[in-house]
């Protein structure tokens, strides 16, 4: 066998490609089963904690709103969110046919309450559908994480971004419930992907990016610090696009665009232009918000929530600027109002009272995957490091760096799903390592991979109390963090099973910290603390966010506890 500069190579140097010749023959089909294989893992872990999760705090406000939409037109709840959503949450809950008698009053509490336990309708059953369409998303919006890492680093990278996607605890747990963090976080990583693919085709696809960004804005309000980056970057993509489009001749076919010499009227003209696509993406953007609202009610009819929070300075400035609906404005009044109150925080096994900035890295910290935070050091290096990547960086790094900012700065420290965009973000990143052409960094990579994966397949099927080796595993989660990121309320079903088949004809006593109604599931348990000390016996059930924040009278039965057996580890059960 001759090599290409003509000299004869030993036969045990052809060996390697002989041997894996079938491979490279069938490369594409093994890149198909693997995608397939990486989506079915996830969607099989995503199904199975549907199915077995009671409602969660948030979800039976956004069910009940999503049931008004549909039925009444009407946009007087949940207004701190804009309808996106809600209305995606919507279109599973068609096929669960709930009732909700039209004459109902209550605040959006007792409208989830209402539509999930007091209507006849079985809450099981609604709450699948609801969650039904939030998990195909976060499966569609895990091709747009393999897409865009393909077009980045090749398909290796692909896969590497796709299966930290995949096997994310974070994304699998928010993946499969009726919130807004996942949708908000995948629109949004879908416009920057378009924005790239704009540099190249920016007449198709500016257009796109405009409505995916649309569509994050309109999921959550959350999302729009990072209007003026993706803006920014569109500029950035129209630029580079107009040195595909020069007359053959123009220039050497090896000058890189940013090489290319312009004119001042030149470089005028084509700022001008590129101003003009990001402008009209933004237009775009601001055309799907309005177009959310009139799919609720075409008429927009609408009365603001008493005690509206009056937004004062520079934010109310913001808000009353901004080019959308009065509902979308009055709901940005609303979450200001949240971030003016102040909150509990734990973590680390500290009960506090206001915000830490540092608290969102802390538990990202607590909740990431040992090798996935290596992985996407590795790949932001490589982003910025390797030359054909370094245009891509700031696509990718730029957005979740500034969200994160952002959020850092607030007033809630409730748990990991502020920051979503994280994980979702740094997967396509953390493909960059696949450009260092160096053989121990390729196995370096399959070895945190699969670290990732196996982290992640023990924890199956409590993901949403997830916390890596490091720090004890899910058992262990709720000494360190609480609320969204532990003890979300959504362990009643199992709870009701536990007591059933361990603790039958004792008497129980509960602390639940959750949305879900305990005697729709046979728990029939008075409050301990409404009760003398003298006459708590038996089991006490304490969810453990309340456990956290313990005080008085319960911290004091649980002094005089002691702990016996614990479900979904997010709920503990004593016995006094």
């Amino acid at each position: 066998m001759a090599s290409r500069h003509g000299d004869r190579v030993p036969v045990s140097s052809a060996e390697p490609p002989r041997r894996f010749a079938w491979l490279r023959r069938h490369r594409r089909w093994l890149f198909v089963a693997a995608v397939v294989a990486l989506l079915a893992e996830m969607a099989v872990a995503m199904v199975t904690t549907a199915v077995e999760q009671t409602p969660t705090i948030d979800e039976p406000v956004y069910v009940g709103t999503a049931v008004v939409y549909v039925q009444q037109h009407s946009l007087r709840y949940n207004p701190e969110h804009p309808p996106l959503g809600k209305l995606i949450i919507a279109s599973g809950l068609v096929f669960a046919h709930p009732h909700l008698d039209a004459g109902f009053t209550g605040d959006q509490t007792a409208l989830g309450r209402r539509v999930l336990y007091e209507s006849g309708n079985d809450p099981w059953r609604v709450m699948w559908w609801a969650r039904l369409p939030v998990i195909v998303l976060t499966l569609l919006f895990g091709l747009v994480v393999l897409a865009f890492a393909r077009e980045l680093v090749g398909p290796a990278g692909g896969l590497v971004a796709l299966a930290l996607y995949a096997f994310s605890p974070d994304v699998i747990a928010h993946g499969s419930l009726a919130t807004l963090d996942v949708p908000a976080s995948g629109f949004l990583l879908t416009s920057v992907w378009l924005l790239w693919r704009a540099r190249r085709r920016p007449l198709l696809h500016l257009p796109l990016a405009g409505a995916a960004l649309g569509a994050a804005v309109a999921t959550k309000m959350s999302t729009l610090p990072a209007v003026p980056v993706l803006m920014l970057l569109a500029v950035a993509s129209v630029w580079h696009a107009r040195g595909l489009r020069m007359p053959a001749g123009t220039r050497p076919v090896d000058t890189p665009v940013e090489a290319q010499p312009l004119g001042t009227s030149a470089k005028a003209r084509l700022l001008g232009l590129a101003a003009a696509g990001a402008t009209g993406m933004a237009l775009v953007a601001v055309a799907v918000v309005w177009a959310t609202y009139f799919a609720v009610d075409p008429q927009l009819r609408w009365t603001a929530p008493a005690h509206l929070p009056a937004v004062h300075g520079l934010r109310g400035l913001f808000v009353d600027r901004l080019p959308f609906p009065q509902p979308y404005r009055d709901g940005m009044r609303v979450q200001f109002g949240f971030e003016n109150a102040t909150w509990q925080g734990f973590l680390f096994g500290r009960l506090y009272h206001g915000a830490l900035w540092y608290y969102l890295p802390a538990a990202l910290l607590v909740k990431t995957p040992l090798g996935m935070p290596a992985l996407w050091l590795a790949g932001a290096v490589a982003m910025v490091s390797v030359p054909r990547l370094r245009p891509a960086a700031p696509y990718v790094l730029i957005p979740p760096a500034l969200l994160l900012a952002a959020a850092m700065n607030g007033s809630r420290d409730l748990g990991v799903r502020y920051a979503l965009f994280v994980p979702v973000f740094l997967a396509v990143a953390a493909a960059g390592v696949v450009a260092f052409r160096r053989r121990w960094a390729h196995i370096a990579t399959a070895a945190l991979v699969l670290f990732v994966a196996v982290s992640s397949l023990l924890a199956y099927p409590y993901y949403l109390p997830y916390s890596n080796e490091a720090f004890g595993g899910p058992s262990k989660t709720h000494l360190r963090l609480h609320d969204s990121n532990v003890d979300w309320g959504q362990d009643l079903g199992r709870l009701a099973d536990r007591l059933d088949r361990r603790y039958p004809h004792e008497k129980v006593w509960l602390v639940y910290k959750g949305a879900g109604v305990p005697s729709y599931y046979g728990i029939d348990a008075p409050d301990p603390r409404k009760a003398p000390p003298g006459e708590v016996h038996g089991l006490l059930v304490v969810s453990d966010t309340s456990v956290a924040k313990a005080d008085g009278r319960l911290a004091a039965l649980l002094a005089t506890s002691r702990p016996i057996d614990e479900v979904g580890h997010s709920i503990t059960i004593y016995r006094r």
